[in-house]
This record gives structure tokens, sequence and C-alpha cells, in this order.
């Protein structure tokens, strides 16, 4: 059976029943929430309140409203006021039609000749300002281009069938989820409406997969801020959290709740969909080459606006069609197209992908539509992971591996180390990704970063592997030689770091040719008590080493961790010839005898007259430090009998060597 649609378009009565169904009856607990929220945000709320007020029937604040119209024109997130003018138009019976529709007539919705202001292509743009943009056509007859119902439905499709390109982004899901809600409770499209709807809940499910049981959402993430891993509740993401679990800040009014709390979308599914005990790993998206033949039927700008939509900006596939737009639609001064501007007019379609390829340390990984997402909660405590993402180039918004422990996020970024987070380079919060292996409750993370070719810009340079720990929110803090292990109430992480130093006053390691760290999380109910907890890290087992294989003609830097019952390692073997990257052993010296019985003496390489010495047991506790001339000898009197590692640095270079204690 089917059903034809006043536009003439055909339906499938299957769709009409979701419809229904997505539009069944809440919770009536979910409901009174949901209604306290409002009227409490009316009341009592601070901030922007102009959906609540609207759907309550409320007036407006004229004085928010005035400024959000006033600031319209000249901002570069204008879609994120715009989403919300939509929707108080909708739920105010024409009130203010006269005062909002004069403005949004003047804005283009869509990739437009000169304009270096608005973001259309990234996967919330382009959801807020599609949804707008149909959203007034629908309701007042604005004219649209004949693109528009095709990339609206092949968004939702994607969305459905793939999942979100900006996977588990607390910064961005918000957004999304305001355009997607704008189609589902107004649209009169019902292909356009259920599948709105779908998207919706599937957003929300994502969400709540990583949050635990006290509300709190600190999730591995295609693209996000760092500040959404400071607070765990007060945030805009949080307050949707809320309303769905209870869990958090009940006065925490915020824009993207207010999309969820006036929306009559159903979310049991999605209450029911939580679980507090989860250990599990899956696959989203899907692989650029596939991207092209998924959205091959759009055309060119829409194609192209998809492939950025999944990071593909510069990519050796992508660019060529990069630089046909931005030459077409003069966006060479667009913000996002920052690091191709100074190749305006040296560049053309056809020769950019040759220039992006050599570029590849960081052309490539800007990509994020496919990952292989690993993910253990208990309870309190999650540990989430993306496995073999990119590693040893730059990222951007990036975060590959992030523990929570309660309400307190523990993971590391490359580049520069600062106390404030946020002050870090926003244009990548990381200059290269680690190789991330997660099984169960532990996570290993190793760092081989490639070379940055001259032509991109300085930022990208440090190479510095820094611990996001913050000491104040953990009740006991520990330091066992290179291990951090830290409780927060009956919630315990620890941290293997490559080193145990300090950059500017954070926990933080330099890199030369690599380096590796381990994340481990517990509970109670998994360990018992702290100190059995910390006796498991102890008794962990922790191995690395770089070696040619002659076979594979690679450098290979080997990385091992046992904790517990779990084992992980890897070897990640890389041809120098191709990529430049050179093997860390690069620094010779003697160490002899070894075996050692009594004393071992260490000769630094000719013309070298000073270096720093380590010396650790195969599980990374450091057994000895000490800066050195030409040549030193060690005592090795106080070693159990064993193999330790040798570590020998320079200010530029770094050796390894195995060394034997036999009394």
């Amino acid at each position: 059976m089917q059903i034809t649609l006043h536009s003439n378009r055909v339906i499938p009565i299957f769709l009409v029943l979701i419809c229904g169904i997505l539009q069944a009856a809440n919770n009536p607990i979910y409901e009174q929430r949901k209604n306290n929220y409002i009227d409490s945000a009316v009341a009592n709320g601070t901030g922007n309140k102009m959906i609540f007020q609207a759907y309550r029937n409320v007036p407006v604040d004229s004085n928010q409203l005035n400024t959000m119209l006033g600031n319209l024109m000249a901002k570069s997130t204008s879609d994120f006021d715009i989403i919300q003018l939509i929707r108080i138009l909708y739920q105010s019976n024409g009130q203010y039609d006269a005062k909002i529709l004069p403005v949004l007539n003047t804005i283009p919705f869509w990739v437009n000749k000169n304009d270096t202001t608005r973001n259309y292509w990234s996967e919330n743009h382009m959801i807020m300002w599609s949804s707008s943009e149909w959203l007034m056509h629908e309701k007042y007859g604005k004219p649209v281009d004949s693109t528009l119902r095709e990339r609206i439905v092949h968004y939702l499709n994607l969305k459905n069938t793939f999942g979100y390109y900006e996977f588990n982004s607390s910064t961005y899901a918000p957004f999304s989820l305001s355009g997607l809600l704008n189609l589902y409770d107004f649209s009169q499209d019902v292909e356009i409406k259920t599948k709105a709807g779908l998207a919706a809940q599937k957003l929300l499910k994502n969400m709540l997969l990583f949050t635990n049981d006290l509300g709190v959402y600190y999730p591995v993430a295609g693209r996000n801020y760092p500040s959404k891993y400071f607070n765990p509740f007060n945030q805009n993401h949080s307050a949707i959290i809320y309303l769905l679990t209870g869990n958090g800040n009940a006065n925490n009014f915020t824009t993207g709740a207010a999309f969820l709390a006036t929306s009559d979308l159903e979310v049991d599914t999605v209450i029911n969909s939580w679980q507090p005990v989860i250990d599990t790993a899956y696959y989203n998206g899907h692989s650029l080459d596939t991207a092209f033949i998924l959205h091959n039927q759009q055309s060119f700008v829409d194609k192209y606006v998809f492939l950025w939509s999944a990071g593909g900006y510069f990519h050796p596939q992508v660019v060529s069609g990069t630089v046909q737009i931005l030459n077409d639609s003069a966006l060479w001064d667009q913000v996002d197209f920052s690091l191709l501007k100074p190749l305006q007019g040296i560049v053309s379609p056809s020769s950019a992908p040759i220039l992006s390829e050599s570029l590849g340390m960081a052309s490539k990984s800007t990509v994020l539509c496919e990952a292989n997402v690993s993910f253990f909660k208990h309870n309190s405590i999650t540990l989430s992971s993306v496995n073999d993402f990119w590693k040893g180039k730059a990222g951007y918004q990036q975060y590959t591996c992030v523990a929570n422990v309660g309400t307190s996020a523990v993971y590391l970024g490359s580049g520069d180390a600062k106390l404030n987070w946020e002050a870090r380079n926003d244009k990548v919060q990381n200059t290269h990704l680690p190789y991330v292996q997660q099984k169960n409750n532990v996570a290993l993370l190793m760092y081989r970063p490639e070379p940055t070719p001259g032509l991109l810009p300085a930022y990208f340079q440090n190479k510095d592997v820094a611990l996001h720990w913050r000491d104040n929110e953990f009740d006991e803090t520990i330091e066992d030689s290179l291990w951090l292990i830290g409780r927060q109430a009956d919630r315990y992480v620890a941290v293997r770091r490559a080193c145990n130093g300090l950059i500017n006053g954070v926990r933080a390691c330099p890199t030369t040719g690599g380096q590796s760290w381990a994340i481990v999380v517990g509970d109670s109910l998994l360990y018992g008590s702290f100190s059995n907890f910390k006796n498991k890290i102890n008794q962990s087992q922790f191995s690395e080493n770089w070696y040619y294989d002659s076979l594979g003609s690679q450098y290979v830097y080997f990385a091992g961790i046992t904790v517990d019952t779990v084992h992980i390692e890897y070897a990640w073997g890389v041809d120098s010839v191709t990529t430049g990257i050179q093997p860390v052993n690069d620094l010779t010296f003697g160490l002899y005898p070894n075996p050692s019985q009594n004393e071992v003496s260490i000769q630094l390489p000719s013309g070298m007259d000073k270096a720093q010495i380590r010396i650790y047991t195969l599980t990374g506790k450091l057994m000895y430090e000490e800066t050195i001339g030409e040549q030193f000898t060690v005592s090795t009197n106080l070693f159990a009998n064993g193999t330790y590692v040798v570590e020998l640095l320079s200010k530029t270079q770094v050796g390894r060597k195995l060394l034997q204690v036999l009394h």
C-alpha cells in the first residue's frame, strides 16, 4: 500500500506507520521531568530561553530576539541562531513572522559565491541550514533549489544507515539534533519527518551508550572541543542527558535541551537503550571510497559538500573537486580553507592531488567517515578508543582514547603542552595521532609521528605528548615510577607514562622517534579495594623495543603490556624510504659488560660529552637516572637478576639497549 502526498510524491505505508510509532506517548516520568524543566526555564532560566517561551505561548524576550536578529548577517555560525528562529516561527502562530522573516530572507542558505563567512558543509551545519530552508519552503513558500529535498533525504539515509561522521561529538551533536528535531516536529513531508525522527533517536542512543550512571558523557570523538571534557555537567549536551536520565543539573537550561524538551519525539526506546555495563566494539561509517559511490548521484557541489562533511577536504582523492569549488565560488578566503589559502593561483584542480599526497601527514587525517570504536563501561567508569585511526598523522578535533572515572576525564594530546588545554592551537588538537588498541578496560597508545613537511605551518612541529589529568578531581593520587594511579570514590584509573617529567607544568613527554603509554580503568566491583587495584598495576608487565625487519625492509617499533589477564601488543612497521620516519634507536652507545654482575659502563658516542641515562625494568619501573659524561659506570649491585632497558637521551636523539643483570 502507498500514500500519495500533495506534491505527487509516493510514500510507502510503512513510513507512515513508523511516523506514528515515533509519536507514541512517552513515559510519564520523562514527560513530567520535561514539563518541570520547561516551567523552570521560563520562570527562572538565564541565557537564551526564547524557545521555552514560544512553546509556552509566553512573549519571547525582545532584547534577546533583537540582538539575535541584529547579529545574524555577520555571524559565521548564524545557522545556530536560525535553527532557533525557525522553531520560534513554528511555535508562535505567526506572532513574530513580520519581525523574523525579513531578516531570514536576506540570508543565503547554501554554498554561494564570495561567502567567506558561513560554513555549510560540516555535518551539523548541513542539517541546520538544509532543515531551516526546507521548513521555510513548506511554511512560507520560500523558493529553493531543485536539490534541497534530495540532499535532505540523502543526509538522513546516511545517518540512519552508517551513523554520524562527527561521531560522539558532545560539541556538535546538540546542533545536529536541533535540525533533526525541527524536521521531525514540523515537516509536512512524511518521508523527511519519519527519517528525521529515526536519525534523532539514533543520535540520542549514541549519546546514552557512552553515558555513565552519573549522567557524565566523556566519549572518544571524531570532532570535539577540550572544554567538553572539563565539566561533567552544565553543558549543552549534559542538559540533554539530564532530560533523558534525570542525572545531572536540573537547572542547566541550554539550547540543545530546549529542542528536546519542546519536541514530541518518542524517547522511551532511547531511554531504555541505556545499559550500566558494556564491553563492546563496533564499526561506524564507511570508507572514503564508498563515500564517492554513496554521493555520486548528488550535484557536483552537493557531492563535495558531503565529502567535506566526512572530513575529506584536502584528501588526495577529494582535493581536486575542493580546488574547483574554491575557484568557482571564490571561497579561498573562507576560514575553513585557510591551510590552502597560500596555494591560491598556484595549484590547479589537476595538480592539487600530487601536492596533497606530498602533504599526506596533514591532508589525509582530516577524514573521519569510518572508525573502529572500542568501548568499556562499568557503571561510573568508561574507557573508549578509536583503534588504528590515522596513526602518526596530524589530528584535528579527534579524541582517539578517553577514560572517564566518574566525573573526571583522562586522555592524551600531542603538540604544545599547556596547563590550559583550551589554549592549545585549535587548528591541530593533536599534531600526531597515536596507534590505539583497547581490550576490555585496558588501552595501549603508541606515538610515532610522521615528519612535518616544510610547507605546513609551524604549529604542526611540536611533537610532545601531554596527559590531561586533574589532580584536584581525585581523592587520592599515587606516582609509582612511570605509573600514575588515581582514585575518585570507589573508581580507579592508572596511566603508564612514557616518562615521568613535566613540560610547562603539565605531565608530558618529548617525542623523538616514538613513545608508548597505557590507560587502565577499574572500580571496587572489579578489583575490590584501591590497594588491590594498585597491586594489579604493580604486577603488570610492559615492554618496548625497536628493530629492523630486513624481510619487510622496515623499521619496527614494538610495545606490549599485560595487566591482570589482559594482554595487548603491536608492532608498528614503517618504511623509512617512503615516509622519512626514522627509528628511535639512532643513537649508538657502548654498554659493557653485558650481562653485568656488579656494574656496567656506558660509553657515549664520539664527540658527545653529555647525555641523560635512564634504566628501567621491563615493567616500566625507573631504577636509575643521571646526567653523565663521556664514560660513566653504574653500580648494579642493588638490581635484581633480570632484564633492564638502558635509555640514553641527547637533545635530539635517543637510543635504547637491553641489559642483563646476573649476580
